[in-house]
């Protein structure tokens, strides 16, 4: 690990320290124009990001694997389609005041790594890296795993359309987009930012027709599947159902990850939460809705694949159509977590909570090239589950648990420091139901996913150890040092990256 670097302060965040100034002057003809660093510039991230990328980066992150994946899981806990309905509006409502909390945390405290950032500076060092720990080893690998196979199931479903397709097939795409991405992400920021405009587009197009298809269908009446009938009393099968639905809308906060990347972060990042998230709460909604049009609670139970079975239904020899926009879908979704997992993994090894290497950036791209490769490589361990109802209960539990202990730091800083300039304050009322609540969808699952939550657990105490071991204990003996400090060298020439 590398040694902490500069103690977090209040806002405006200090400009990176010039480390590594390479001497070049005029582009070298004989790197074929390849783009190198002007003798005055820094080796960071360059803010290149405006509104409408923030947009479609929150858009474009929440919109991947779960409207196409999660009415079934949600269904499945709630037991009738109306329940299920409230279960979606609920979770955007929740969603909305999470990003709204976080839109003050971010104007204020305006450092790559989102709440990672937020808990570093109000609750300490240890607090921080477990929920570093969290995010790194769970929460976005296997969030990207599930995306990527929702990819590969939907991108397959054309040349199976009466069986299953082979898991080992699926699970190789998944891996060869995890691979590509990974790749675009490397390469350019402005690439990865591309991608994810055209696939954001891509993705609003499919669900927009199937939203356009289901006002159709309630214009003749289709209305028979909306009714209360089998709605669950267990209160902790409704908590689960949560899990599920929360999943679909999880990503609303991954803009707080790129702020330095942002041109105009105090202006934009709380425009860009809020036509975001009340967009996809809107379409998630009417999708939802269109989907129980045609679909009735077994099909809906039934299908792996539910925008794919309602285009059988609807669309008949055009329906191979919805399983191609879908997987533009969340080919885009993994694009977007990549881009934005990469930074918290970056930002933890800029404080020295993290290895060395993933603080440094590739000094002819511009891109934190061995976070990206990192997160990547997890995200292939990940693939060798693929169970993907499981993979959302590990992700919940570690999710929320760690969102609400940023959200926390809100009410935290507001008594420790009331000095700090704040151009966004919300009411104090919006960070107190949302730990409320937190604790609701965290504590109550406990219950009835005992193993599940039990196993999120465990993975979160892990990381205890490993601060001791690799981040407080400062004085290692020489040889580890210097072991550690050979192999940053090693992979920094290979890579070709400079300290940012």
């Amino acid at each position: 690990m590398s040694p902490k670097a500069e103690a977090y302060t209040s806002v405006p965040q200090k400009d990176a320290e010039t480390i590594a100034i390479m001497d070049m002057g005029e582009p070298d003809k004989e790197n074929n124009g390849e783009k190198t660093v002007a003798p005055n510039d820094t080796i960071e991230l360059k803010p290149k990001m405006t509104l409408l990328n923030g947009v479609t980066v929150i858009v474009g992150s929440i919109i991947g694997s779960g409207i196409f994946v999660s009415p079934s899981g949600v269904l499945m806990n709630t037991g009738s389609v109306n329940m299920a309905l409230v279960v979606w509006i609920t979770s955007g409502i929740f969603s909305m005041i999470g990003a709204y909390c976080y839109a003050e945390l971010g104007c204020m405290i305006k450092k790559t790594g989102a709440d990672y950032a937020y808990i570093m500076v109000a609750l300490g060092d240890f607090l921080a890296f477990i929920r570093l720990w969290v995010e790194c080893m769970i929460i976005r690998p296997c969030t990207v795993a599930i995306v990527a196979l929702t990819f590969s199931i939907y991108a397959v479903k054309y040349f199976f359309p009466e069986c299953d397709p082979p898991d080992e097939a699926v699970r190789i795409l998944a891996a060869s987009c995890i691979c590509i991405l990974a790749f675009v992400n490397c390469w350019d920021v402005s690439w990865a930012t591309a991608v994810q405009d055209i696939f954001t587009y891509a993705k609003l197009l499919a669900l927009f027709i199937i939203i356009a298809t289901g006002i159709v269908q309630l214009g003749r009446g289709q209305t028979q599947n909306f009714t209360w009938d089998d709605t669950e009393t267990d209160i902790t099968k409704i908590a689960l159902s949560f899990y599920s639905g929360l999943f679909a809308y999880n990503g609303w906060n991954y803009l707080n990850f790129v702020i330095p990347e942002m041109k105009d972060p105090v202006n934009d990042l709380p425009k860009a939460i809020a036509i975001s998230i009340v967009l996809v709460t809107v379409v998630y909604t009417l999708t939802n809705i269109a989907f129980y049009t045609t679909l009735s609670v077994p099909e809906v139970l039934g299908s792996e694949a539910v925008a794919a079975t309602f285009a059988e239904v609807m669309y008949g020899p055009m329906a191979f159509m919805i399983p191609i926009f879908v997987a533009m879908s969340t080919f885009g979704g993994v694009n977007g977590i990549l881009l934005t997992s990469s930074r918290l993994f970056y930002a933890g090894a800029c404080e020295g909570q993290m290895p060395e290497i993933l603080s440094m950036i590739q000094v002819s791209k511009m891109t934190p090239a061995p976070a990206v490769i990192v997160v990547a490589l997890l995200s292939l361990g990940y693939l060798c589950s693929s169970d993907i109802f499981a993979l959302i209960n590990y992700v919940g539990f570690a999710t929320w648990i760690s969102i609400g202990l940023a959200v926390l730091c809100l009410p935290w800083l507001r008594w420790k420091h009331p000095e700090w300039n704040r151009p966004l304050k919300v009411n104090l009322i919006f960070p107190i139901l949302y730990i409320i609540a937190t604790i609701f969808i965290t504590i109550v699952p406990m219950i009835a996913k005992p193993k599940e939550t039990g196993i999120g657990v465990v993975i979160i105490l892990t990381g205890v150890p490993v601060y001791f071991l690799f981040v407080a204990w400062r004085n290692k003996p020489v040889f580890i040092r210097k072991f550690l400090d050979s192999t940053t060298k090693i992979i920094q020439q290979l890579l070709m990256t400079s300290p940012s």
